[in-house]
């Protein structure tokens, strides 16, 4: 219904993808950005997008790997343009009701962990394991070959484990050698 309410280009698909996939796009786009309301403005666009552009899509299960790779594409390309401003505003996100505290640290300490990842390999890891694209369609959201898409993975993958082990002293420019 959705991808033929995109190619009539009926106002309400607007509302529609926005129920359907808000959630899960502004994460994406949070997640690669780091910034509530540049994900928002991100979400916002994608939306624009599929409403000028969704009339292409044929499949309806092709909808949701498209409007996640118009999202990243978009989160990368913001912050491709703000890669040069320093911000100041380092605080964490505050635990919401009912988490546990070491919960709570664990997944600080893993959204630092991401943070610090580069943004292409920031964006395949939230891809695969946030939205749960597969690595031939993660591959296809970011422009790159599946093989490389696995490598930043590993990568990726193995910077965190060093993070998670050790979070005072880590950095994840370069993961430690045995």
């Amino acid at each position: 219904m959705t991808v033929e309410a995109l190619q009539r280009r009926r106002p309400e698909t607007l509302g529609q993808l926005l129920e359907a996939y808000e959630r899960e796009l502004q994460a994406v786009a949070y997640l690669i950005l780091r910034d509530r309301p540049e994900a928002e403005d991100v979400v916002v666009e994608t939306l624009l997008t599929a409403f000028e552009r969704g009339g292409a899509i044929r499949d309806e299960r092709a909808l949701r790997a498209w409007l996640l790779r118009v999202a990243t594409n978009e989160a990368l390309g913001r912050r491709r343009k703000t890669a040069r401003l320093v911000r100041l505003d380092l605080t964490h996100d505050s635990a919401g009701p009912g988490d546990l505290a070491s919960e709570s640290a664990t997944r600080l300490v893993l959204l630092d962990g991401i943070d610090a990842l580069p943004v292409q390999m920031r964006a395949a890891l939230v891809l695969r394991y946030y939205a749960d694209l597969s690595v031939d369609e993660v591959a296809a959201a970011l422009g790159k070959s599946p093989n490389t898409i696995k490598a930043q993975l590993q990568t990726a993958l193995d910077r965190l484990r060093v993070h998670l082990a050790d979070p005072a002293g880590a950095s994840l420019g370069e993961p430690r050698r045995a």
